[in-house]
């Protein structure tokens, strides 16, 4: 993993060099000798996005080095830092920048990402100051200064920067050598992407990427800088434009404050938080900020043109389709599928541990693990296989109603590993909250980010650099309560063995208790009120409160609700005709909420801020294909044998469940494949998710740490807000009689002011947000 930043001038066709500067060696590729490296950041600019294009751009990685050095290698500027491990990366084109000048922009940039990549930095600026990569390296693979970025091909001719893991790299290095006589420099992982794309091209090596990457790579055979993000956006990349004309250039970066040392001036996209389309697809809490959407890449020509292209995206079964698979293959399918997944995650030269909760998910991924470790002989990373093997938890208070550390405790001595806790309390909350949106760069509605970004503490304090998760399977399986509503829409044709397909009114009935329970449970947790919805595209929404803000913005801007479309006509016309509507369900919450909340704030966010590398074997492409072509109904499974609700969590989640709730299983063919590998009591329990508090007295750490950040001048400088509607919410947010939807409002306002200072946001006013 790592942090990437990188600058790429537009319009490169008619350029001559940059103030004379350049050549291979003087601008800096700084190879650094014996493998040190400095840390780099990677901001990542995405082109303009007029016209529709909104890609967001990819990371570049370099490091900054000062001159060339070592081994006559002066024809690259900036040191490389390793691939193999997670790492950081700028990218700058600065048409009429001195080299001077872009290597002092990126050393600044990768500066304020070096927590993604604290072991090393490298920067390479092409010898016309056209295009400039910089990368900080977190050394997962490959330790050796073979494995620093940026990376170069075998001819010198293709230079790139690389965020995250390329699996089962081995054979795809011992391809490439034996088929193609392809000569690499070292072992790290992110090399064998380089590879891959001067043997296949693009969009040709696309297939051959298996893991979670983003990366930007310049061709100098044509010119073209290629700007790519993995499947499902488990590593980040942010792009956005500078300057008019000859000068105009894209800065990228894996994340947004990387932009900062590169002269980006943070603004508000106001409409993106009035409609919740700033949580949704390319989109950003900063105006012209966005995303590269997960599985699509950028073309930027030698003239300047922007192409978005994808090149992956999820497909399900067709509902018409009858399934003719026997279920012992199916759930075998599943089983091996996923134990490969984790196989491939658990190489590394550092140490690998596990993210463990109360839940089936990472559960199942602890025991297979152990599986392979005591009967395959397999290591942790580089971590001899008779050590035991560590998992990180984290713990709340018994009284919170929101512990579940017991159940993780119990499946650790169960299987025999040794369970490390994270306590959690309301001061530790309150005083990691800024940091952790800073991090985060969004806003949330619950807590549930800053007690993941204090869990990913205890494994760099342990020496763990490398985690395996559990996120992922809930999008896939469907895990969540709120899809169970669309599982019950319409009868799995698919699978005729369910007693619910020859039964349409009992079906319905159970639908429209499913739906009161829903609304139900969601009242209680305190979640923002939904329409319910046959339109999946509902559920990338997180929208505000609209008559919360000004009225310049009520006035300026539709109400929430009706943003842009988020969903392509060809995939709607395939939720209509073709999809399932579980399956439907599940597309939308993979592009929407998965991709922009919880793989950031409960993924790559909050375990970078801690330079720890987390690798969700669910999100393993080739397992997520064969899970989306099952049928429904071994997804949500219909049993006559009502299921129990158990954990401290339970009564928040489902209290008083309705009798269709209590027939459906929620990842039941899951549950069969992972059934080997953990506890009775997991294989039993309901789902409920992860969840911190939400109810704290007044004048405690929490209270403290709101009144603080939530006060009117605060609030006006934001200038979108209203500071009536706010106060409110601090007088209904506290105390025993607390509203949890009042204190998840406090939240997300807390979190538009803590980026607000953070970042140096200009007020917002009506002039600059049209």
């Amino acid at each position: 993993m790592c942090g990437i930043t990188a600058a790429i001038t537009l319009n490169r066709s008619s350029s001559n060099g940059v103030n004379g500067t350049n050549g291979h060696g003087t601008n800096g590729h700084g190879t650094n000798g014996n493998g040190t490296n400095g840390h780099g950041n990677g901001t990542n600019g995405n082109g303009t996005n007029g016209h529709g294009t909104n890609s967001n751009g990819t990371n570049g990685n370099g490091t900054n080095g000062h001159g060339t050095n070592g081994n006559g290698t002066n024809g690259r500027n900036g040191y490389t830092n390793g691939s193999n491990g997670t790492n950081g990366y700028n990218g700058v084109n600065g048409h009429g920048k001195k080299h001077a000048i872009l290597r002092q922009q990126l050393h600044k940039s990768l500066a304020t990402i070096a927590h993604r990549g604290p072991d090393a930095s490298g920067i390479w600026i092409s010898d016309d100051g056209s295009i400039a990569l910089g990368h900080r390296r977190l050394a997962i693979n490959d330790l050796s200064a073979d494995g620093e970025q940026p990376l170069h091909s075998d001819d010198d001719k293709i230079h790139a920067v690389v965020n995250g893991e390329i699996y089962d790299h081995d054979a795809i290095r011992e391809r490439c050598i034996r088929e193609h006589g392809y000569k690499f420099k070292g072992h790290c992982d992110s090399e064998v992407l380089v590879a891959l794309y001067k043997i296949h091209g693009a969009p040709g090596f696309f297939e051959h990427l298996r893991g979670e990457f983003s990366f930007v790579i310049y061709d100098e055979n044509d010119g073209r800088v290629i700007v790519a993000r993995d499947r499902f956006g488990i590593k980040p990349m942010f792009w956005t434009y500078q300057g008019e004309g000859a000068d105009k250039r894209i800065l990228l970066t894996s994340e947004m404050k990387g932009f900062s040392a590169l002269g980006w001036e943070a603004e508000w996209n106001v409409h993106g938080l009035l409609s919740g389309t700033a949580m949704q697809v390319d989109n950003t809490v900063f105006k012209n900020v966005w995303k590269l959407n997960p599985g699509t890449w950028m073309e930027i020509t030698r003239d300047g043109e922007i192409k978005h292209q994808k090149y992956w995206d999820p497909q399900y079964k067709d509902k018409r389709e009858l399934e003719t698979r026997t279920l012992d293959e199916m759930i075998e399918g599943v089983r091996e599928r996923l134990i490969n997944a984790v196989r491939l995650r658990l190489r590394a030269d550092v140490p690998v541990g596990i993210y463990l909760s109360g839940g089936i998910d990472s559960s199942v991924v602890a025991g297979i693990v152990t599986k392979l470790v005591r009967e395959e002989g397999i290591k942790l990373g580089n971590q001899d296989a008779t050590k035991r093997i560590a998992c990180f938890t984290i713990q709340f208070p018994e009284t919170s109603g929101f512990n579940e550390s017991d159940i993780a405790e119990r499946s650790a001595e169960w299987l025999g590993v040794q369970i490390l806790k994270k306590d959690m309390n309301e001061s530790e909350l309150a005083n990691n909250f800024a940091d952790a949106v800073y991090h985060a760069e969004h806003h949330n509605f619950d807590l549930n980010s800053v007690g993941k970004f204090c869990l990913s503490t205890l494994p760099r304090q342990h020496g763990v650099p490398v985690v395996l998760t559990g996120e992922g399977a809930d999008e896939h399986f469907a895990g969540y309560p709120f899809v169970l509503p669309s599982f019950l829409m319409e009868a799995d044709y698919s699978w005729p063995e369910s007693p619910l397909v020859q039964n349409d009114i009992g079906r319905m009935i159970m639908y429209k208790e499913m739906t009161d329970d829903i609304k139900e449970m969601f009242d209680r947790i305190g979640m923002f009120e939904t329409e319910t919805s046959s339109n999946p595209a509902n559920t990338l929404r997180l929208e505000p409160e609209w008559n919360a803000f000004v009225p310049w913005v009520r006035d300026t801007y539709k109400a929430p609700g009706f943003g842009d479309p988020a969903l392509s006509p060809e995939v709607l016309q395939n939720m209509l005709m073709k999809w399932h509507p579980l399956h439907s369900t599940l597309y939308a919450y993979t592009k929407g909420p998965l991709a922009n909340m919880i793989l950031t704030c409960l993924g790559d966010r909050t375990e970078m801020a801690h330079s720890i590398e987390a690798r969700p074997p669910f999100l393993d492409h080739h397992l997520v294909e064969y899970v989306n072509n099952l049928p429904p109904s071994l997804k949500v499974a219909y049993s006559e044998t009502p299921a129990e609700a158990t954990g401290t969590g339970a009564s928040l989640w489902w209290k008083d469940l309705s009798a269709a709730r209590q027939k459906l299983s929620e990842k039941w063919i899951l549950k069969e494949a992972g059934k080997p590998f953990i506890t009775q009591e997991l294989y039993e329990r309901r789902k409920h998710p992860y969840s911190a508090p939400l109810k704290w007295p007044r004048g405690g750490p929490m209270h403290k740490m709101m009144t603080d950040l939530i006060n009117k001048e605060n609030i006006e400088q934001l200038g979108f807000m209203e500071w009536d509607s706010v106060s409110q919410w601090l007088d209904e947010g506290f105390g025993d009689d607390a509203k949890p939807r009042a204190f998840r409002k406090l939240i997300c306002t807390a979190s538009w002011v803590v980026l607000s200072q953070r970042f140096g946001v200009k007020k917002a006013t009506k002039e600059q947000s049209l």
